[in-house]
């Protein structure tokens, strides 16, 4: 694969700091709701994680 060139380089820096700013807003008012939020209900992110690891274990064993 060849390098990119200097103007790839720049646009791809352009593209990068457009994306930072454009969902920045978004995250920090995502982290702000996250802290006020009463309930923080861990279950919903670790049940999926252990079923995934449990079904990647499965499929390990199987081979």
């Amino acid at each position: 694969m060849e390098q990119l060139s200097t103007f790839e380089m720049i646009m791809l820096g352009a593209v990068a700091l457009g994306v930072l700013f454009w969902f920045g807003p978004g995250v920090k008012t995502m982290l702000e709701q996250s802290r006020k939020a009463e309930n923080k209900d861990w279950s919903g992110v670790l049940v999926p994680i252990i079923i995934v690891v449990i079904f990647v274990f499965l499929l390990i064993k199987m081979v």
